[in-house]
C-alpha cells in the first residue's frame, strides 16, 4: 500500500465512521414515521458493518505504515468497496422501500469478503517471510 493509499484509507474510514455514528444516531433519537421495524433493523446493520469495516480500515493502514504490500491496499479497497455496496445499499433500501435499489448488498458482501481474505493472504505471507 502506498502512503496515497495510506492516506486514503485513513480519509475513508474517517468519514465512514462518522456516517455510520450519523445514522445511528439519527434512527436511535427519533427515527421517522415512515421506517418500518425492518427498515430499522437494516439501518442497526449496515451501521455495525460500516463502524467495523472503517475500524478494519485503520489496521490495514497501520499495518501498511510498517510493512507495505499490494494485498493491504486490496484489502482496503474491498473494506471500502463493502462499505459504499452493501451499507449504502441497506439505507437506500431502508430509506425508499424500493427492493430494486438492493441490488448492491449481495456485491458488497463479497467486496467485504474479499478484503478479509486479502488480509488473510497478507498474514500469511508476512508468516512465510516473504
Amino acid at each position: 500500500m502506498t502512503d496515497r493509499a495510506r492516506n486514503w484509507s485513513l480519509i475513508f474510514a474517517g468519514i465512514s465512521g462518522a456516517l455510520a455514528v450519523l445514522m445511528a444516531a439519527g434512527t436511535a433519537h427519533g427515527p421517522p414515521d415512515s421506517l418500518a421495524p425492518e427498515d430499522l433493523g437494516r439501518i442497526q446493520t449496515a451501521v455495525q458493518y460500516q463502524i467495523w469495516h472503517a475500524l478494519a480500515l485503520l489496521g490495514t493502514a497501520a499495518l501498511s505504515a510498517k510493512a507495505p504490500s499490494k494485498l493491504l491496499g486490496a484489502a482496503a479497497a474491498g473494506f471500502a468497496m463493502g462499505s459504499v455496496l452493501f451499507c449504502g445499499g441497506l439505507y437506500l433500501l431502508a430509506f425508499s422501500g424500493l427492493a430494486f435499489l438492493a441490488w448492491p448488498v449481495p456485491l458488497g458482501g463479497l467486496a467485504f469478503t474479499a478484503g478479509w481474505l486479502a488480509l488473510a493472504a497478507y498474514g500469511w505471507r508476512w508468516r512465510m517471510g516473504e
